[in-house]
């Protein structure tokens, strides 16, 4: 099977430790993880550690659509890399790399078929962007 993988990547001006855990944190993850102001996440379940599951519901505002986005950690390496399956079996890795007093994070992910490369990479792109503004104003 021939695979694209897709990489976004953001700087983030903060320290390792509130990047880290407004990533990971439930309480965060529900504030930043949409890609436009008309959709939320209203809940998110996260078990980070190699084998742990972890799910975050995104909805438009309206509720006319939404879907939960769930999958299996297969690697984690604290402030530095997360490694993921999502359930519908593409594989994800998230790097986090100190970049002077900021943190820049790759994220790189299977392509699905369904989208187009660009609408998929903006998507997630929109989602990073997203979480640097969160993070920062934070």
């Amino acid at each position: 099977m021939n695979t694209t993988t897709i990489t976004v990547e953001t700087v983030v001006n903060a320290s390792i430790e509130k990047v880290w855990n407004c990533w990971n944190e439930p309480q965060h993850i529900t504030q930043w993880n949409q890609a436009s102001e008309d959709w939320c996440a209203p809940r998110a379940i996260n078990d980070l550690r190699t084998g742990g599951k972890f799910l975050t519901r995104m909805e438009a505002k309206d509720g006319s659509v939404g879907f939960d986005f769930e999958g299996t950690y297969s690697a984690v390496e604290n402030h530095k890399q997360i490694e993921y399956i999502i359930a519908d079996g593409r594989k994800v890795k998230i790097q986090f790399l100190k970049q002077g007093n900021a943190y820049k994070i790759i994220e790189s992910f299977e392509a699905e078929t369904t989208n187009s490369i660009d609408l998929q990479k903006g998507g997630w792109q929109a989602i990073l962007n997203s979480f640097k503004k969160y993070v920062e104003t934070h």
